[in-house]
């Protein structure tokens, strides 16, 4: 196995180098941005606007239970009201999850394995870091363009570092790459455990002290390792999780260019784009058509957990330490053979001949299971995160690096999209029906508290279909879902729904939101398959994500998508002769209930227009 070994001048200062200055064209020279910056005033106003928010979202659900119930159509106002208040416990968890900002405070990078470990060895060395590149059916081409930017990988100490491509599709074109690349060529002869696997098996063959996770189209930046392995001096650390970026997402089209040249409006479209953008900021039309973006993701939530430690590693872009794998996965081997022993010898009553039948039973019990570093399941990467994190000895730390210091491709087409989000939905929801965090006893409260905010929000399709539902019943039956829509229902409404609004703007401030929102909307539809498969005990399979558009249009992938939308404009037209030209229906009812579709509908097309969209020029 051929070993890229690197060693690096000392630097001047351990502090964030700049970035290289942008340049146009291409969108390898694309740079990514900075972590906004933290703002303990901004802080302080989001908590205050989020406690508002609660406080009248209580209120507002004290009012729909006691005073504004449907009750002659209880069948169809109940579990709107019930939808509402699970919805409203959702909010609560996201507020909570929003905080509080608390960064890590850096260190200066180890200069030797001593500085990053709890009892000093006997004789000290530089640290060797293995970079991990996992593929399976990638491009090796691909691939090769992370291999080289792993290669580039700089520190201001000398350092042992080696690169390695994982191949789980034992590839002679994959060994021909790495071997041109002067880089390590790790395969095996089964892909069990699917990336977990591949991992574990890449560990048996390696010594790194710590080790970089890629995916095959991971590009480090070549301060990663500058940026990343001083919070390694706490010998607790267990793993650092940085940002994932996506740098070929459509950039859009910026709203003055818009206004100015493709709707024609000249000087005055640029001055009215220009004014828009100085009240909301900047604002590029049809930027990001999959919402890939996961700004929101790492910028807010992710970082938001670091304090009470329970952000959770997200494979691609991490650092781990090898020590900590592996004593966690040890300790969970010991516990899962001595339950299987325990449950074999728990009837016999005779202690010595229980004693004797354990020793026996034990080296059997051993050969039965497999010893996973990183946990076999298609999600791998959160359940070794619970696993560590509820490591009662050793009580591990997890960091999260807010500076992004990789880049990624993202899904190229709505099937690349799908595969990609029912991957995440089925593995976090298939941890939660067979391991439930929220009953491991080495996890702190925050810590369930922040899994299961996770958890919370893949279930949320069971009352998103209620919302999307509710208005076309309406505007095809005219039934009402509360008593009357006056002054008394908008009264408790209205300031629950802007605080909610003005609270989520400023929380999730410097970072854009409205595409995620929509597509968690049109979600439901793809999480409601993963909650079925779940449930009905058929297993999440892992599937590679493709790196490159497929032809054709997707529509079939989003046909309850394009039914919800026809229903709904389709009723807004039957609810409207019925209102205008019959008269025989309530015009408050029918706005509050076309405002609401309408939202629905357009939340619901993104992903429709996404469906359609061809590659340019065809």
């Amino acid at each position: 196995m051929t070993i890229a070994t690197v060693r690096q001048p000392s630097l001047e200062s351990d502090s964030a180098p700049p970035r290289e200055e942008v340049r146009s064209g291409s969108i390898e020279e694309r740079q990514p941005p900075e972590p906004m910056p933290h703002s303990a005033a901004r802080e302080a106003l989001f908590q205050s606007l989020a406690t508002a928010s609660v406080v009248f979202g209580l209120w507002y659900l004290d009012w729909r239970w006691t005073s504004s119930v449907n009750w002659e159509a209880w069948w169809f106002s109940v579990p709107l009201l019930l939808a509402e208040t699970l919805a409203f416990v959702g909010t609560c968890l996201f507020m909570l999850n929003l905080w509080r900002t608390e960064d890590t405070p850096r260190s200066p990078p180890p200069a030797t394995v001593a500085d990053i470990l709890e009892r000093k060895p006997k004789q000290d060395r530089p640290l060797i870091v293995d970079v991990f590149v996992a593929t399976y059916s990638e491009d090796p081409e691909l691939v090769r363009l992370s291999l080289r930017d792993a290669r580039k990988l700089r520190y201001p100490h000398p350092i042992d570092l080696r690169v390695h491509a994982l191949d789980d599709g034992r590839r002679p074109a994959m060994r021909a790459v790495a071997e041109q690349e002067g880089v390590g060529y790790i395969t095996r002869g089964d892909n069990v455990g699917f990336k977990a696997g591949n991992i574990r098996n890449a560990l048996e063959q390696t010594q790194g002290d710590l080790v970089v996770i890629c995916d095959a189209d991971t590009r480090p930046f070549p301060e990663l390792l500058e940026e990343t392995l001083g919070y390694f001096r706490d010998p607790r650390v267990a793993w650092v999780q940085t940002p994932q970026w996506f740098y070929d997402l459509d950039e859009g089209t910026p709203l003055p260019d818009l206004l100015s040249r493709s709707l024609r409006l000249g000087r005055v479209g640029r001055a009215l784009g220009r004014g828009v953008e100085a009240l909301i900021g900047p604002v590029r039309v049809g930027a990001d058509l999959f919402g890939n973006d996961p700004a929101l993701f790492y910028d807010v939530i992710q970082r938001r957990r670091n304090w009470c430690n329970a952000s959770f590693c997200c494979g691609a872009g991490s650092v781990h330490r090898r020590d900590a794998v592996m004593e966690a996965a040890l300790r969970a081997y010991g516990e899962q053979v001595a339950s299987a022993v325990e449950q074999i010898t728990q009837e016999v009553k005779d202690t010595r001949l229980r004693a004797d039948l354990s020793e026996v039973m034990s080296g059997e019990a051993a050969r039965e299971f497999e010893l996973t570093p990183y946990k076999f399941h298609v999600s791998e990467d959160i359940y070794t995160s619970i696993v560590l994190h509820s490591d009662c000895q050793r009580r591990w730390k997890s960091v999260y690096h807010p500076r992004v210091l990789t880049r990624m491709l993202s899904p190229q087409d709505l099937l690349a999209w799908t595969i990609q989000r029912f991957k995440y939905a089925g593995g976090t929801l298939d941890i939660f029906w067979n391991d439930n965090p929220l009953r491991r006893a080495g996890l702190s409260i925050w810590q369930k508290l922040m899994y299961g905010t996770t958890i919370y929000s893949y279930l949320a399709p069971l009352w998103t279909v209620v919302f999307l539902l509710w208005p076309i019943l309406y505007l095809f039956t005219g039934l009402s879902p509360v008593e009357a829509y006056d002054t008394d229902f908008y009264m408790h409404l209205v300031p629950f729904v802007v605080l909610n609004k003005v609270a989520f703007a400023v929380g999730t401030w410097g970072v854009p939101a409205w595409r995620g929102e929509q597509y968690y909307l049109s979600f439901f539809w793809l999480n409601i398959k993963a909650i079925a498969d779940v449930m009905r005990g058929r297993p999440i399979k892992f599937h590679v994500t493709p790196k490159t558009r497929q032809a054709g249009t997707f529509l079939s992938l989003v046909w309850p998508h394009v039914a919800l939308i026809a229903l709904t404009l389709l009723g807004l037209v039957v609810m409207g002769v019925r209102v205008f030209v019959l008269r025989t229906e309530g015009l408050d009812a029918y706005l509050a209930n076309a405002f609401w579709g309408l939202n629905n509908v357009l939340a619901l097309s993104a992903i429709v227009f996404a469906a359609l969209r061809k590659e340019k020029g065809n």
